[in-house]
């Protein structure tokens, strides 16, 4: 199978959980009435994005209301689910991670977010997410029906590196669920989804919430499609939308014999490799 039809859901995040997981599972439904094959939930889907927030509505992995309610979607609709992202507790510490549910419900990806958001732009944006959340470590490239995907979360893919490892360990997809800000979003949000999708030949897509103008901050939404020519396929505003396309795996191997970037680099003089 070549073709999968993917669901973006850009969803309206609130200070409820209950609420939350309600529109969630609202959109879920709502793309499986749509057949869609793979359904994409945003950074943070359960929880607005803030440090205290994260603190509030961490959730263990063994005992997730969250991540209980996906999989059920998942498992009983027969249908990937990638579980945008939630706060997540272990042992003491917190993490921002991402959960892919197969058709049968089964937990068979996750991510932890590697590179956390901290950042300082004066007068405008200051966020630090590492005062409360600990970085993951492992590059995350899961197997489907479809092939191998690759699985970031936002502030991951403002690093190339990452993202050709993925592609090198097979990923024909990478997927970054992310909650870019109104400060960084309009300057790089669609740049760097085109630019990871052409330097690689694959396709990048990114899920966001939807901007809530109540929130304390407020999320660019533009949830993305790019493709391997580095174009956009589809896009969405900034509120809370659904976005149901189509693509095409085939098209990486086309692009890639007319344009054989991966081919042409000189592995004799430099190379991007995983310790």
């Amino acid at each position: 199978m070549t073709k999968i039809r993917i669901a973006l859901c850009q969803m309206n995040v609130v200070d409820n959980k209950e609420e939350n997981l309600k529109k969630a599972t609202l959109m879920i439904n709502q793309s499986i009435e749509n057949n869609t094959d793979f359904i994409v939930l945003p950074e943070m889907f359960n929880c607005p994005y803030s440090n205290d927030k994260f603190i509030e509505y961490g959730e263990e992995e063994k005992t997730s209301e969250t991540l209980l309610k996906i999989s059920k979607l998942a498992g009983e609709n027969n249908v990937y689910i990638l579980a945008g992202s939630i706060p997540e507790k272990e042992n003491n510490k917190l993490y921002n991670t991402s959960y892919l549910f197969d058709k049968d419900g089964e937990v068979i990806a996750k991510h932890r977010k590697m590179h956390l958001f901290d950042i300082d732009v004066k007068g405008k944006m200051t966020f630090k997410e590492s005062d409360v959340l600990t970085a993951g470590d492992d590059i995350t490239v899961a197997d489907t029906e479809f092939g191998k995907i690759g699985i970031g979360i936002c502030y991951d893919i403002r690093f190339p590196e990452l993202a050709r490892l993925m592609v090198q360990e097979g990923a024909l997809v990478l997927f970054y669920p992310g909650a870019f800000n109104m400060t960084t979003g309009p300057a790089h949000w669609e740049l760097l989804f085109k630019t990871r999708a052409l330097d690689n030949q694959v396709y990048c897509i990114g899920v966001a919430p939807a901007l809530n103008e109540d929130a304390s901050y407020h999320s660019f939404g533009h949830s993305i499609i790019t493709g391997p020519w580095g174009d956009v396929i589809a896009e969405s505003d900034e509120k809370e939308n659904l976005i149901i396309s189509e693509i095409d795996l085939s098209e990486i191997k086309k692009i890639r014999e007319e344009l054989p970037l991966l081919k042409n680099k000189r592995k004799d003089l430099y190379e991007i490799v995983k310790k």
